[in-house]
C-alpha cells in the first residue's frame, strides 16, 4: 500500500520521485504469435515488438539534482548495471564519473545535497525490506560514511538547512521501531546528538533553525492535530485537521525567518490551495489555487523557503505563479517542450535551474537553465535507447461513473489500431488507493500497447489530487463504489467500441492487486484473466500485520476501510476481503509476491493461493527472495513481466516475445501453476 507520509520533507521529495518512468531503448523484433486465442477473436494489432529488457530497464540517467553553488549535478546512472550516484559539471556532463559502487540493488530514490556543496546524501536497504539507511559520501576524498544505525532502521531526512551547511536533522525508529526520533548529525565527522525523544507521535515539524516547531498525531477519528509547545514544555494543540481534510491538508515548511507557515490546504474549501498563515496573527491568506485539482506540489525559494510557484495535476500538469518576478521564466520554459514541466530545482542563488519535462511516447527530457542568459541547454534525456523506439500516446479521457462523478483516466491504444475496431484491454489499477495516475511515460502502458492491448487507468474515487470530496468519496467503498468505478471505465470503453467486452484483463500492484482479486471475486465473469501484484487478499490480516511504524497513523484506515477495532468493523473487512469469496473466481489468475514485503505481507498471497488449491482452482503463484513491495531490480522486473506476457497472450490473444533469458540473474521462484502458462 501506499504509505502517505506525514513528513513534510517526505511529502516534496514524493512529489519528484518517477520510479515508475520508462527508460530504455528498442531494436525492433518480430511479433509473434501468442499461440492461442481466446474462442472470441477479435482484433488485433501486429506492430515491431519491443523488447523487454529494453522497456523494464532501469533509466539512463534519474534523481537528476543541481549542487546549491550550481555548478554540478548529481544523478544516479547505472553502473555495471545497478544505479549508483554520479557526480559532474554542468557544463560538461560527460565528464561525470561514480561515486558509489553498490551491486546488489539500487540505491534509494533520493539524492540530496548539503548546502556545504561537498557533501551528497543517499540510501540504502537490503532486499526490499524498506529501512531505508542515509548514508553520505564526501565528493573532495570519496570517503562514504553512514549516518544512521542499520541494519533494520528505517530513516529519513527530517531537515536540512544554509544556516548548518555541515549538518542535517535526520529521523530513526532504532530504539522503538513504532516512532521516529529526531537526530542532529554532523556530517563529516557522523556523530549524532538526539535532538527529540518520541514515544507516541506520528512524527515531528522543524524549521531551517532546527527547532521542533511541532508534534504531529492522528485522532481517533481519522483526523491529524499539530501540536506545540507551551510556556511549561507540555505540548499544546495547535491546529486540528478533521478526518475529511486530513488526506488533503499538510503543513510544507516554515519561512526561514520563521514568520509564516506554508500550507496545502483545503479547509473550508474542496481543492487544496497554498495558503500561508502569519504566526504572529494566525491569519491566513491564500497564495494560490486552482479551479480543477489540488495544489501538489511547491517549489520553495532555496534561501528564504517561501513559495515561488505551485503545480496541480488533473489530467496534465501546471503550474501558478507565487511570485510574479519567476512568470517570465516560467512562461519561456513551457515553450522548450511539448512535455509537461514536471521538476525545477534551484541552485541557491536561483539563478541555475535543473528543468525536467515529463512526456507520454517520449522520454523525459532534462535541461539546464541559466535565468541570467534566459537561456535552456538541452542535457540528456532519461531513456537513451527508446528515443526511437515505437511509442504510443497517452490520452487523457474523462469518464463519467454511474453516480455522476468524473474520473481522470488514460488511454493509450497500440499503433495501427483503427477506430472503432474493439481490441483487447487490460486495465491497470494503480495502488495506495490514496494515489493517483498521472501523465507519463510509463513502461507497463507501453508494453502493453505494444503487445496489441488497450490500456487504460482509472483514478477512481480515493484517488489524490482531485479534492477532497473525491477522496472522501471512497471510505468505506473498498470493493463497492471504487470498483464500480472502475466497472464504470471498462464498459465505457466497450460502448466507445475500443475494447472487446469478451477480453478484458485486470492487473495491478497493492490496492491494484486487491483490485485484481475484487474483480475476479465479487464480478466474476467481467474480467477474462486477472495479475495481483503483492496484493491485498484480506483486509483484518494486513490490518494485523502492517509495519510498527504505520501503527501510530493507523486510525486512518478506520475512518477510510472499516473500524477494525469492533466486531461489526471487522464482519464488514471481511465482507469486502477476496479471501471470503475464493469460490466465485472461475478466470484465470496470476500473482507475483515479494518475499520481503513490510507492507503486503507475504501471506496474504499465500493464503489466497492456498485457498485455491484447497479447492482445485488452478493460479499462477510466483515469488522473489530479495524483493519487497515492489521489483527493484530489473532482472527481476523482466522476469516477471516475461510470465505476465505469456499469460495475457494465453488469455486475450495479444503477442509476446518468447521468454529466452529473461529469467537470467532474477530469483524468481515458481510456486504454482508454472504449466498453466505457453512458454515458461
Amino acid at each position: 500500500m501506499h504509505h502517505q507520509a506525514l513528513n513534510r520533507r517526505q511529502l516534496l521529495l514524493a512529489a519528484t520521485v518517477s520510479a515508475a518512468r520508462l527508460l530504455g531503448s528498442a531494436t525492433p523484433l518480430r511479433a509473434r504469435s501468442a499461440g492461442r486465442q481466446t474462442p472470441t477473436g477479435g482484433a488485433t494489432v501486429t506492430m515491431p515488438l519491443i523488447p523487454r529488457r529494453l522497456l523494464f530497464a532501469d533509466p539512463d540517467r534519474s534523481v537528476v539534482r543541481i549542487s546549491p553553488d550550481g555548478r554540478r549535478i548529481a544523478f544516479l546512472a547505472p553502473v555495471d548495471g545497478v544505479l549508483n550516484l554520479w557526480v559532474g559539471p554542468i557544463t560538461d556532463v560527460k565528464k561525470a564519473r561514480p561515486f558509489t559502487w553498490v551491486t546488489d540493488r539500487a540505491l534509494g530514490p533520493w539524492l540530496v545535497w548539503l548546502p556545504n556543496n561537498r557533501h551528497i546524501v543517499f540510501f540504502r536497504e537490503q532486499g526490499g525490506d524498506e529501512n531505508w539507511q542515509t548514508h553520505r559520501v564526501d565528493l573532495e576524498t570519496g570517503d562514504i560514511l553512514p549516518l544512521t544505525p542499520g541494519p533494520g532502521v528505517k530513516s529519513y531526512i527530517q531537515q536540512i538547512s544554509r544556516h548548518f551547511p555541515h549538518e542535517l536533522l535526520i529521523a530513526h525508529n532504532q530504539r522503538d521501531q513504532r516512532f521516529f526520533e529526531i537526530f542532529r548529525v554532523n556530517a563529516v565527522t557522523g556523530d549524532s546528538t538526539l535532538l527529540e525523544a518520541n514515544d507516541r507521535f506520528s512524527g515531528h515539524f522543524t524549521d531551517t533553525q532546527f527547532r521542533v516547531r511541532f508534534a504531529v498525531r492522528s485522532t481517533d477519528d481519522g483526523g491529524r492535530e499539530y501540536l506545540q509547545r507551551g510556556g511549561n514544555g507540555e505540548w499544546e494543540l495547535f491546529t486540528r485537521n478533521e478526518m475529511a481534510d486530513a488526506m488533503t491538508t499538510h503543513a510544507i515548511e516554515f519561512s526561514d525567518d520563521g514568520q509564516e507557515l506554508y500550507w496545502l490546504d483545503a479547509r473550508g474549501r474542496d481543492r487544496a490551495a497554498v495558503v500561508a498563515q502569519d504566526m504572529a496573527t494566525g491569519a491566513l491568506r491564500i497564495l494560490a489555487e486552482d479551479a480543477q485539482a489540488d495544489c501538489v506540489e511547491l517549489l520553495l525559494d532555496p534561501v528564504s523557503s517561501r513559495p515561488l510557484a505551485a503545480a496541480a495535476v488533473s489530467a496534465r500538469k501546471r503550474w501558478h505563479m507565487i511570485d510574479r518576478t519567476y512568470a517570465a521564466d516560467y512562461a519561456y520554459l513551457t515553450k522548450i517542450s511539448t512535455g509537461d514541466l514536471s521538476a525545477v530545482h534551484l541552485s541557491q542563488d536561483k539563478q541555475r535551474w535543473m528543468v525536467y519535462y515529463e512526456r507520454d511516447a517520449a522520454p523525459g527530457q532534462y535541461f539546464y537553465y541559466d535565468r541570467t542568459a534566459k537561456q535552456a541547454r538541452f542535457l540528456f534525456t532519461a531513456r537513451r535507447v527508446l528515443e526511437k523506439a515505437p511509442l504510443v500516446p497517452m490520452q487523457p479521457v474523462v469518464v463519467r461513473a454511474r453516480d455522476g462523478l468524473e474520473l481522470v483516466c488514460y488511454l493509450s491504444r497500440p499503433r495501427g489500431a483503427a477506430k472503432g475496431t474493439p481490441l483487447p484491454m487490460v486495465l491497470l489499477v494503480h495502488g495506495g488507493p490514496w494515489a493517483r495516475d498521472i501523465w507519463a511515460l510509463y513502461p507497463t502502458h507501453q508494453w502493453l500497447a505494444n503487445r496489441g492491448y488497450a490500456v487504460l487507468s482509472v483514478n477512481y474515487r480515493g484517488s489524490t489530487g482531485f479534492g477532497k470530496a473525491f477522496v472522501n468519496a471512497a471510505n468505506l467503498e473498498w470493493a463497492g463504489k471504487m470498483h464500480d468505478d472502475r466497472i464504470d471505465a471498462v464498459d465505457w470503453a466497450i460502448a466507445q467500441g475500443m475494447a472487446d467486452a469478451q477480453r478484458v484483463a485486470i492487473y495491478g500492484g497493492s490496492y491494484g492487486g486487491y483490485a485484481a482479486l475484487v474483480g475476479l471475486t465479487f464480478t466474476p465473469e467481467k474480467f477474462a484473466c486477472a495479475v495481483d501484484l503483492f496484493g491485498i487478499s484480506n483486509l483484518v490480516t494486513l490490518m494485523n500485520t502492517i509495519p510498527p511504524y504505520w501503527k501510530s497513523w493507523q486510525t486512518l484506515w478506520k475512518a477510510r476501510m472499516g473500524d477494525y477495532t469492533t466486531e461489526a468493523g471487522q464482519h464488514f473487512l471481511q465482507e469486502r476481503s477476496p479471501l471470503n469469496y475464493v469460490e466465485r473466481i472461475v478466470r484465470p489468475l496470476l500473482i507475483g509476491q515479494g518475499a520481503n514485503d513490510v507492507r503486503v505481507k507475504p501471506s496474504e498471497s499465500d493464503q489466497i493461493v492456498a485457498v485455491m488449491q484447497q479447492r482445485g482452482i488452478p493460479v499462477t503463484y510466483v515469488s522473489y527472495a530479495d524483493e519487497g513491495h515492489g521489483f527493484r531490480r530489473p532482472e527481476n522486473r523482466r522476469a516477471f513481466t516475461a510470465v505476465a506476457e505469456a499469460f495475457l497472450a494465453r488469455h486475450l490473444g495479444g503477442h509476446y516475445e518468447s521468454v529466452g533469458d529473461a529469467f537470467a540473474g532474477a530469483t524468481i521462484v515458481l510456486n504454482a501453476g508454472r504449466d498453466l502458462i505457453h512458454g515458461l
